[in-house]
């Protein structure tokens, strides 16, 4: 019985070597973990504030308190608030009511991972040190470990485990001779392709591959962090963030309908009949939109007929607005050097970005590439969030005006927006939509309630958004 835990013990070592890590692979760690459920509301230099707060210094703002206060933190703020916690409740009173999503599935090594990329950000990428007990008085585990190390320490256990395997092999021997009983040694090969850690293996295979499968099809559509390239290279940056364009003027439908609607390129020529030259691609980008609606900025006009037009005729009307452009801004003699290349580099990239396989033509709507994708089965209204809700855009796609290129932003998924609808005051003054939840309203004034979450009003019926 004892040499069969040995052998069981070499086996668990040799599935287990991967969670070995070096201090660097900590890091790692925590900057998967940040991706995956703190970028959405923090900023990723962790010095500067966004819908949370900046989360370099995090570690000294609570040091007054046990670690395991910080830990909670994480995973459930609110209830730490509800328990009047000082340092949450000092928190909650510079952020209310923004709330803090809950990480409940976060171990405590993971937010030590994550407060590892902490300090490794604010550091600006140099030194690295986990601080895995330091409230405690732990020591910090330095940048650049050698992984040698964890290896060699590896082996020796794999070793030690095999010797004793051996040793205790040998006792049995001895025991079953005094015993009279015959007794078959077995190999370390023999045990290794035993029936029984066969079975064992293709039992944990089956697992992984069914929760692999399982969570791929989950993730299916929602790709956090994807940013594909767009037929215009659109700067929110520069929009939203330099320009302050509100997000719905654009994207009009967010506030009146299930979908945010992407706009049209009507909606972009309200300003681009003005502004006929980019300040970062100058003519470039914008030309792609002109192309597209068949506006011709050299007459100021939308062109008669631009739809039969053939494509060297279109070619003829852009290239040439494209060079008098540059011969503005640089003379004759540099258009002859370079402009001659320009001209044609940003037309070959007009047709390749407004045109492919099944649209041959150059005039028509501008082809996006979509970025958030619901499944079928789900239903989400923005109307409901954005005009009845009252919530901002950033809520759910980040710090938009402070995109230069769109990505996902939050994980999209179904715990996401449990979570928030658990943890989510609902707005009721002023709101005309909410008078008809009398009972909430006395409970508010009673004082028998101090808030009323989504939850509270239905937000975690399965049919609110599987109908």
């Amino acid at each position: 019985m004892i040499n069969y835990f040995f052998r069981k013990f070499a086996i668990i070592l040799l599935i287990l070597s991967p969670l070995l890590l070096s201090a660097d692979e900590v890091v790692d760690a925590g900057k998967a973990l940040f991706k995956n459920n703190c970028a959405q509301c923090h900023a990723k230099n962790m010095k500067s504030n966004a819908t949370g707060p900046a989360l370099g210094g995090v570690e000294e703002r609570w040091a007054d308190y046990p670690r395991e206060d910080l830990y909670n933190w994480v995973r459930n703020s609110q209830a730490m608030i509800g328990s009047g916690h000082p340092k949450a409740t000092e928190l909650w009173s510079q952020y209310k009511p923004t709330v803090m999503q809950a990480f409940p599935k976060l171990t405590d090594p993971d937010i030590e991972s994550i407060l590892a990329y902490v300090n490794y950000q604010v550091a600006g990428g140099g030194a690295v040190a986990t601080s895995a007990g330091a409230g405690a008085g732990g020591e910090a585990v330095k940048a650049g470990t050698p992984k040698w190390v964890y290896w060699a320490l590896f082996a020796f256990l794999a070793l030690l485990s095999t010797v004793l395997a051996r040793i205790i092999s040998s006792f049995n021997v001895i025991a079953a001779k005094k015993a009279g009983v015959p007794y078959v040694q077995k190999t370390l090969l023999q045990t290794l392709t035993s029936k029984g850690v066969i079975g064992f293996l293709l039992f944990a295979g089956v697992i992984l591959g069914g929760y692999t499968t399982v969570n791929n099809a989950i993730s299916l559509g929602r790709q956090q962090g994807y940013a594909p390239e767009q037929p215009i290279a659109f700067s929110h940056a520069t929009h939203a963030g330099v320009h302050k364009i509100d997000c719905q003027y654009c994207h009009d439908g967010a506030r009146r309908s299930k979908h945010g609607v992407i706009p049209a390129a009507n909606t972009c020529m309200n300003c681009h009949k003005a502004i006929t030259v980019g300040s970062k691609h100058g003519t470039a980008e914008i030309t792609k939109i002109y192309a597209s609606v068949g506006f011709d900025p050299i007459s100021n006009k939308y062109i008669e007929g631009y739809e039969d037009m053939s494509q060297d005729e279109i070619k003829d009307i852009y290239t040439k607005w494209i060079g008098d452009t540059y011969k503005t801004e640089n003379s004759l003699e540099e258009l002859d050097k370079t402009g001659t290349k320009l001209v044609e580099t940003q037309w070959n990239n007009i047709v390749s970005s407004l045109t492919n396989e099944q649209k041959k033509s150059i005039y028509g709507p501008i082809e996006w590439t979509r970025i958030h994708n619901l499944p079928d089965h789900v239903y989400f209204n923005h109307s409901q969030h954005v005009t009845i809700g009252k919530l901002e855009c950033q809520n759910c796609h980040g710090a938009v005006e402070e995109m230069e290129t769109m990505a996902q932003h939050a994980p999209l998924s179904m715990g996401w927006c449990i979570n928030c609808h658990r943890e989510t005051e609902v707005q009721f003054g002023d709101n005309e939509y909410y008078k008809s939840y009398a009972k909430y309203h006395e409970e508010l004034a009673a004082g028998i309630k101090d808030k009323v979450t989504v939850e509270d009003i239905g937000g975690l019926e399965c049919q609110k958004c599987h109908y």
